[in-house]
């Protein structure tokens, strides 16, 4: 999310800007059903459910505030904050923004000239948890505590707020109309969560600690308690649409490295995890694939991947036990895990290998280019999503996610994969290998997998015996490895991730697997490994091409790691020899992420329903400070332009919703074009879900409907 003040940055790009060539890629249609994987829950009507009982839910860490706009919130704040206050705007399972009848039974814009106006007309039902109405007041105080004049707030970003010039009761009763300054095309960004006035009017109840609690809501349910390790949720009894199908929620924090303990407990009963535990969780049903597959309706609410039959814990605890060593321990094991289904799909969030554009050979746009025309991103895509059952194309945007509105693959600005093209840049660029480094090259390379070569013959490779052995290849690359990074809240949770909640920190989490303690030892580092020798190395004034690859060294980031170490295979083809750096999960973003502390990175961003907003401070063109230092917002490859500037500032003020996603378009194919940011696959989403549990699973971009949620009659 955007930072507290909008503070913009320069930053002398070195090499030339290239024409964009003709884009047409693959688009999304706007109203048509979400894509494959972009959600999957068990659908259940209502009815269906007992109407009580406790849901454990696992999140990362313990939540700091409770309040969505303070820097430290992370996703556990965005869960609870759904749960208990109003959200004006939810999503759908395409992103897209849906108008909530609990609170609003209409919203529009009834002005465009000379200013933007937005009357709100509310659920005249609408009430706080104390009684009070919601109301214009409510709206007023967070629009003075987030528009960014009063810095006794400390808000993590004021978006759309700073745009905002008046708000007053409207000409009915229970309306608010809001009149903006400058037009705003994310309005319905707003209010989401809505405080109400006695948290926003007062500095000192905005920066609470969770542990003050939340003493007003207006959600299905409400804070009833908030200790060291969990936030429990009871029903709201003033809460005056569907009547919750829960009596609680336990919001309790338990690491990742700790989730399959946890569920094999029976303390949990929804978790994201890694896929290791997905693994073992898909290896308990009886035809040993995942309960699940089937992915969810195109719409909450109707009828979906069916919830699983309860009574598959013996079939599912033999087949488990003989590959085992069927131990009494593993067959207890299996007997817990057998009592969850998995649910996946694929995550509202992206992994990126990001390219510092500040110092260096990478400084220099042409190496940039040629670094990412040398990465095979389908290869990698298909790594990291075709063992899970997920669709592995990589990513063709960095502001939107494929299903999104507006959606267009525009890698094509860039270039897909070739080596030579990368050469070519390269040597354009002062970067070359002698004759014989070629030579030596071309005779004993190796592919992206570390397997060696030998030098081309005039015999054919058996296409079906080459197709097995990258697919037996392919078999062994993956189990011994996890899936993608992250958790959304690595900032928060310690394990070095790029988040990009409300507190506008990236991450690049690793919190969805983690490397069997038997797994071989990194082989990627080309720096180390001498792999690439000195003769295949491009060099430059007799310095050769050597790229300082930082990644996160802790249990739950082996997929970065393994991502990573393919990369550095691919980048020997071209002469780029790669120092793989590993540091603690715990500094990664913060000593080198956002420092600049890197030549090479891996870690992800949340996608955006409102990528005008949000999309703005992470690609935004780096300004100096006054002090001399470089202001980069959320920009943290330092890489950008004016007129990716232009592209965004245009498209947050254009109200005409196509010709806004037009400018963000283009904005994105100038990303790609800057080749700081190269996308490259979404994130798989991993839920472990208790049979039985209904109205819940891997939500993907969707928000969740807390009060359906409910345990199967």
């Amino acid at each position: 999310m955007p930072l507290t003040k909008r503070r913009r940055a320069m930053l002398l790009a070195a090499g030339v800007m290239l024409p964009l060539p003709v884009l047409t890629g693959c688009s999304s249609d706007d109203d048509g059903p979400p894509p494959p994987a972009a959600w999957d829950i068990a659908s259940a009507p209502r009815s269906g459910t007992t109407g009580t009982g406790t849901l454990r839910w696992a999140l990362d860490a313990a939540p700091t505030t409770l309040n969505a706009f303070q820097k430290t919130a992370d996703t556990g704040t965005q869960r609870i904050a759904g749960a208990v206050l109003p959200s004006l705007y939810t999503l759908d399972a395409r992103g897209r923004p849906q108008r909530n009848g609990d609170y609003l039974t209409a919203a529009d814009v009834t002005s465009s000239d000379p200013k933007q106006v937005v009357v709100y007309k509310l659920n005249p039902k609408a009430v706080w948890s104390d009684g009070r109405p919601i109301g214009a007041e409510d709206f007023q105080a967070q629009w003075r505590a987030l528009r960014g004049t009063d810095e006794a707030y400390g808000t993590a970003r004021n978006a759309g707020y700073d745009r905002i010039a008046k708000i007053e009761p409207g000409d009915k009763e229970h309306e608010v109309k809001v009149t903006f300054a400058k037009p705003y095309t994310d309005w319905r960004s707003l209010f989401t969560p809505l405080y109400p006035k006695s948290v926003m009017d007062n500095p000192a109840v905005f920066s609470a600690p969770a542990a003050k609690g939340l003493a007003v809501g207006a959600g299905p349910f409400m804070v009833r308690e908030v200790s060291d390790g969990s936030v429990t949720l009871v029903r709201n009894p003033r809460w005056w649409g569907d009547r919750a199908r829960l009596s609680r929620v336990v919001f309790q924090a338990v690491p990742a490295e700790k989730r399959a303990e946890a569920l094999i407990a029976g303390r949990l009963d929804l978790a994201e995890v890694d896929r290791a535990t997905a693994r073992r969780i898909r290896a308990t049903a009886p035809d040993k694939r995942a309960a699940g597959t089937k992915q969810g309706s195109s719409a909450p609410g109707k009828a979906g991947a069916p919830e699983p039959s309860l009574g598959s814990g013996r079939e599912a605890a033999g087949a488990e036990g003989g590959a085992t060593g069927d131990t009494d321990k593993n067959r207890s094991q299996t007997r817990a895990l057998s009592r969850f289904t998995l649910r996946k799909a694929l995550d509202s969030a992206y992994t990126q290998l990001a390219l510092n554009g500040t110092k260096g050979p990478l400084a220099d746009e042409r190496v940039r280019r040629a670094v990412a025309r040398a990465i095979d991103r389908k290869a990698l895509a298909k790594l990291v999503l075709k063992p899970m059952g997920l669709p592995s194309e990589p990513l063709g945007n960095h502001l939107l996610m494929a299903g999104q509105p507006g959606y267009k693959d525009h890698s094509g600005a860039l270039g897909d994969k070739d080596t030579n093209a990368a050469q070519s840049l390269l040597a354009d660029a002062g970067w070359r290998a002698s004759d014989a480094g070629r030579q030596k090259a071309l005779d004993g390379k190796t592919d992206d997998r570390g397997r060696r070569h030998s030098a081309p013959t005039a015999t054919a490779t058996d296409p079906a015996t080459g197709s097995a052995t990258d697919s037996a290849t392919d078999s062994a690359t993956d189990s011994a490895t996890g899936m993608d990074p992250a958790t959304d809240s690595a900032t928060d949770s310690a394990s070095g991730s790029a988040s990009q909640s409300p507190s506008g920190t990236a991450s690049a989490s690793a919190t969805n697997s983690e490397r069997p303690s038997d797994a071989a030892p990194a082989a990627g580092d080309a720096g180390r490994s001498g792999r690439l020798g000195e003769a295949a190395v491009v060099r430059k004034k007799g310095r050769p091409l050597v790229l300082r690859f930082v990644l996160p060294d802790d249990r739950t980031a082996a997929p970065l790691s393994t991502v990573g170490e393919r990369i550095a295979r691919m980048l020997e083809k071209i002469g780029v020899r790669t120092e793989i750096t590993k540091v603690s999960g715990e500094s990664y973003f913060r000593d080198h992420i956002a420092t600049g502390d890197y030549d090479l990175a891996l870690y992800s961003w949340p996608a955006s329903a409102y990528p005008a907003t949000d999309g703005r401070p992470i690609y935004a063109k780096p300004q100096p400070a006054a002090d001399g230092s470089l202001v980069v917002e959320q920009n943290y490859t330092r890489v950008g332009t004016d007129q990716i500037d232009q592209f965004f500032d245009q498209a947050l003020s254009e109200l005409d919703g196509g010709a806004s996603r037009s400018l963000v378009s283009r904005a994105d194919a100038r990303i790609w074009a800057a080749a700081g940011s190269i996308p490259l696959y979404q994130r798989p989403q991993l839920i472990a879900m208790r049979k039985g549990l209904v109205n819940a699973g891997a939500f993907g971009f969707a928000t969740p409907r807390y009060q359906d949620i409910g345990f199967r009659r």
